[in-house]
């Protein structure tokens, strides 16, 4: 690690501490040559593994770029949009490679996208699983309707249990 401000090749760390969300380490750091103090904060890099074979860093903003264009007109703000990239993230993190493959990139938007919008999600799901027919958007919408049922049953068994008294 160069100094920033002598531009020495050596550094000497003084303080680490892991982020509260343990993605990254923030070290704190004291040139030798100058004894400046500078931070340096390091994450794992992730690679998306493109259709053509080609690599490139993983990016947040892609992720809500293309999501963004599913959204248009929906009540979805920019905040949901950076949360939902920050979820993506996380999950694709979480699967331990550094390596990613688009197509498992696509698959990890769709549960949160969901969760989100129902109408975004099924804009992005007929690009992203190329429908071809209105047969295809029938059954991706007989799925979520299937799952908000069975959503809405499990909250009222909650909800009755939670109304009987203690004993």
């Amino acid at each position: 690690m160069h100094c920033p401000f002598c531009r020495h090749t050596d550094s000497r760390v003084v303080d680490s501490r892991t982020s509260d969300d343990g993605s990254s380490i923030r070290r704190r750091r004291q040139c030798p040559s100058c004894h400046r103090r500078f931070t340096t904060v390091e994450t794992a890099s992730l690679s998306v593994v493109k259709r053509s074979g080609a690599t490139e860093p993983f990016s947040r903003e892609k992720i809500a770029n293309g999501v963004r264009k599913a959204c248009q007109g929906r009540p979805v703000s920019e905040d949901d949009l950076a949360l939902l990239a920050q979820k993506v993230e996380e999950t694709l993190r979480s699967a331990g490679s550094a390596e990613i493959d688009a197509y498992e990139i696509g698959l990890a938007i769709l549960g949160p996208l969901r969760e989100l919008d129902e109408v975004a999600y099924l804009r992005f799901a007929s690009v992203y699983q190329a429908f071809d027919s209105l047969d295809d958007f029938e059954a991706a919408i007989t799925v979520l309707r299937a799952e908000r049922e069975q959503q809405g049953a499990a909250d009222a068994a909650a909800g009755a249990s939670a109304d009987e008294p203690a004993r």
